[in-house]
């Protein structure tokens, strides 16, 4: 399985018809579609909104999409609303050379409970969790599913270790059972571990119950960055 996750940064075309159907089949598909349509055209307003502040707020690039790993190893452009300053890449690399308790940080949860990098416009958008929206036509396109593991990078499927198996078998998702379990206040082992619960268990009630309790964690800004 690593040697999936290794071939697969060779670029976003390369095709997972070699792997095994994705968990929840038509159904689970189905689901995905329905929602994310009626989401995106219910949060169309807001859409607009938070992309005309995006853009308004220094000039730059409204979207970020990051290159995550997907179902199969495949890997595909991850689409955030952008919040951080132009540059950020290269801007935090520097920041966690000199900084050991961030590097720290970093490397336990890939994220910065104090990121000077965010934009103060950003900084909004994560607390509410909105610039995570745009994964939605994510989820249109295929590449993602409204429930399922978040999408990881190369170096995190990694620590998955045997477990990738099972990360790989799913479409990586809007929101899933790490993010309703307290997100960046659970170590990443747990994290791995409620995926795997997830991937096993799954049915369409449970990703109806992970969505209803994401509307409330999201409310109460719990375990968000």
């Amino acid at each position: 399985m690593r040697d999936i996750a290794k071939s697969a940064t060779a670029g976003f075309s390369q095709a997972d018809t070699d792997f095994p159907p994705p968990i929840g089949g038509l159904i689970k598909r189905s689901f995905d579609i329905a929602g994310s349509l009626v989401g995106l055209i219910a949060l169309s307003p807001l859409f607009i909104m938070i992309a005309l502040l995006v853009k308004f707020s220094d000039g730059g690039s409204i979207f970020y999409g990051h290159r995550r790993i997907g179902r199969g190893g495949r890997i595909f452009p991850c689409l955030k609303f952008r919040t951080m300053v132009p540059d950020g890449d290269k801007v935090l690399a520097a920041y966690l050379a000199t900084n050991p308790d961030a590097n720290a940080e970093w490397i336990a949860t890939r994220k910065l409970k104090n990121d000077p990098l965010v934009s103060r416009v950003g900084a909004v958008l994560r607390k509410l969790c909105l610039d995570e929206l745009p994964q939605i036509i994510n989820i249109l396109q295929g590449d993602m599913s409204l429930v399922g593991p978040r999408p990881v990078v190369r170096d995190e499927l990694e620590i998955y270790g045997s477990a990738a198996v099972y990360y790989l078998k799913s479409r990586p998702g809007l929101t899933g059972l790490w993010q309703v379990s307290g997100r960046t206040n659970v170590p990443y082992s747990e994290r791995v571990r409620l995926d795997m619960l997830y991937i096993e268990n799954r049915s369409i009630l449970m990703d109806v119950q992970i969505l209803w309790r994401t509307v409330g964690c999201v409310l109460a800004r719990k375990g968000a960055v």
